[in-house]
């Protein structure tokens, strides 16, 4: 099953960026592939997160589709996690991680750990899919790091990936 890892360090805090991913109703604002998200149902479970069910629909030249997802977000541990509901995916899971990096003179910047476990449920989309999903799951990181430099002011400090 095709998945995708990496590590971001970019010059906002963890509350900021996991405000920002959390956020998923302003997705087709930025994020590429994007073209819509309707959030069906908000509610809190019984350790007090906040979980959405979305509908979050992409297009990609011909293809178009649209996925629903359990949104599982966790503000005490600074963690997202989406897990698929239905769609043309037979397995989905993608888990958002923000830390905190202390770097000296109160510059904030934290570290943004994104994973993706995926398998599309026919096998052709796979194939036409596949090879672009890495390159879009970069562009996806190069997203949000410029939303967050419109929403909360660009910081001066350097920039890491992996």
């Amino acid at each position: 099953m095709p998945s995708f890892r990496t590590t971001r360090r970019v010059r906002h805090s963890a509350a900021e960026m996991f405000e920002l991913v959390a956020d998923v109703e302003k997705y087709p604002l930025f994020l590429p592939l994007c073209t819509g998200l309707k959030i069906r149902k908000r509610a809190q479970d019984e350790q007090g997160r906040e979980v959405l069910t979305a509908d979050m629909s992409v297009g990609y030249r011909a293809v178009r589709e649209t996925f629903t997802s359990r949104v599982v977000l966790d503000r005490t541990s600074m963690e997202i996690h989406v897990t698929y509901i239905d769609g043309p995916f037979s397995k989905l899971d993608n888990r958002w991680t923000f830390r905190d990096v202390e770097n000296g003179a109160g510059a904030k910047s934290c570290d943004v750990l994104f994973f993706i476990d995926y398998e599309f449920r026919n096998r052709m989309l796979g194939v036409l899919m596949g090879g672009m999903f890495e390159t879009a799951f970069r562009r996806f990181a190069e997203a949000f790091e410029r939303r967050a430099d419109i929403v909360y002011g660009r910081r001066a400090i350097g920039l890491a990936s992996s």
